[in-house]
């Protein structure tokens, strides 16, 4: 496989993956960013520890869907993020019925 041909399956996984998150985003209450991972979830729970001089955040997450294009299966029941970094949390606008 050469480098352009590599290229070409990447921009069409990401492309797949793109499509695929604006299916799925009216199903979703929350938007998840952390630094390795971006999430859509129904339930989120965060609490931040303190550890020493430093705080950590664990995320609970319920009925989530990952943005990760290498991932066979996206959609989760549970996930649990544990990090020192920035945790991102936005609740998206209620749908119209």
């Amino acid at each position: 496989m050469s480098a352009e041909d590599l290229e070409r399956y990447e921009t069409e996984i990401e492309l797949a993956l793109f499509q695929e998150y604006r299916a799925v985003l009216p199903m979703f209450r929350y938007v998840v960013e952390t630094e390795r991972r971006f999430y859509l979830a129904n339930e989120v729970n965060m609490e931040a520890h303190g550890e020493g001089a430093r705080t950590y955040f664990e995320v609970k997450l319920a009925d989530a869907w990952v943005w990760d294009m290498y991932r066979p299966a996206r959609f989760v029941s549970s996930v649990r993020v544990v990090t020192f970094k920035d945790v991102n949390v936005e609740e998206l606008p209620e749908k119209e019925l």
